[in-house]
């Protein structure tokens, strides 16, 4: 009797966008030794979940305060709460950091999120140190401190306060509407010249907004933050990234407008950046929502990268190189003219008022 055929076919599940979820796609992390690859074998078919819960679990921390040398950026010290981030975004080039975990860059870098633990504790300790010199801390640089999370967790609000009862400047980036709720600690170091805040604004259009960033405040709620951090006298400004071209490109000029008229003291922009794990995922997710011209949309991204999907060239990272890249760098610094606005950054924070604090069994009496 013959036996039947039962091979598994070798053609991979086609991978469909969860509601909520940016990532449509799980691939293993590029440090495993062994990779998985799902196929579609007809069995099980009605049990593939149309939703995926969020998961969170503590992250043992050592050092609060991530130092860096990158000589194109503005800071040289930085504080993530969070590892992964529920906002979602696709092109986020921070979900390859989920590799380091054993983690997917795709849906684990969203679901599976890690908050810092006895953050008070750390910071103090940190900033305490014989040796620290007191110099900005950037927060928001890698995944998004107010993400949904915070609102149960409230680990960025602790870190504030600390910074603010040592008198500490520091820098924050983030999409979020939620930031709002520390308009008082924030007031407070906005009076003593050690905060700035930058709001991240991808698109005008929600329907993009929902695509590209599920889990993010809209547009017209980032640009209400934006009027109410100006008119309580924090220094703010706006970041326009990504800036993707034939996606949302087009809005350049009307994006630099709309955030001047919110009240930004200054705009600036990124490029897309697609590094590791991120350029498959954005393709995936450009062949599902805007399959016409997707391959437009990465050719174009490669014509700014010297003909790769990424290039990490130092000066060039943010800004790519080549025609596109050039005349869009050219669009929005004549956008920025119009509206009497620069990209030069925020007012110097000071760093002359820093306080450390007091360490438990070590501070030292007065003399008198």
């Amino acid at each position: 009797m013959p036996i039947p055929d039962v091979s598994i076919p070798d053609a991979p599940i086609p991978d469909t966008p969860l509601k909520g979820r940016g990532a449509a796609g799980n691939a293993d992390s590029r440090f495993l030794p062994l990779q998985t690859v799902a196929v579609a074998d007809g069995w099980f078919a009605q049990e593939v979940p149309t939703r995926l819960a969020t998961e969170v679990l503590p992250d043992r921390t050592v050092h609060l305060i991530t130092k860096n040398s990158s000589p194109d950026i503005g800071f040289d010290q930085s504080i993530n709460p969070y590892k992964g981030c529920e906002h979602g975004c696709v092109y986020c080039f921070a979900r390859p950091t989920h590799a380091y975990l054993d983690l997917s860059p795709g849906l684990d870098f969203e679901t599976r999120l890690f908050y810092k633990t006895d953050v008070r504790a750390h910071l103090q300790e940190e900033l305490g140190h014989r040796r620290y010199t007191c110099r900005p801390i950037a927060i928001g640089t890698n995944t998004d401190p107010y993400q949904p999370l915070e609102r149960e967790r409230k680990i960025m609000r602790e870190i504030l306060q600390v910074l603010l009862e040592c008198h500490h400047p520091v820098t924050i980036v983030t999409k979020s509407a939620l930031i709002l709720r520390d308009l008082d600690i924030l007031q407070a170091l906005a009076e003593q010249d050690l905060v700035h805040v930058y709001l991240s604004v991808t698109t005008l259009d929600n329907k993009l907004k929902t695509k590209l960033e599920p889990r993010t405040a809209s547009p017209a709620a980032r640009l209400r933050v934006l009027s109410a951090l100006a008119e309580a006298k924090v220094p703010t400004g706006a970041m326009i990234a990504p800036v993707i071209p034939f996606l949302n490109d087009h809005e350049l000029e009307p994006m630099v407008g709309r955030c001047a008229q919110a009240g930004a003291g200054t705009v600036q922009y990124i490029l897309i950046r697609l590094p590791h794990e991120v350029a498959p995922l954005f393709e995936q997710w450009l062949s599902h929502h805007y399959p016409l011209k997707a391959k437009r949309v990465m050719q174009t991204i490669r014509d700014t990268r010297g003909g790769k999907a990424y290039s990490a060239q130092w000066y060039q990272r943010m800004t790519g190189s080549g025609p596109v890249a050039e005349l869009i760098a050219q669009r929005f610094n004549i956008a920025l003219k119009r509206n009497g606005l620069s990209d030069a950054g925020l007012p110097r924070l000071r760093t002359d008022l820093f306080v450390p604090p007091l360490q438990p069994g070590n501070a030292q009496m007065p003399l008198f």
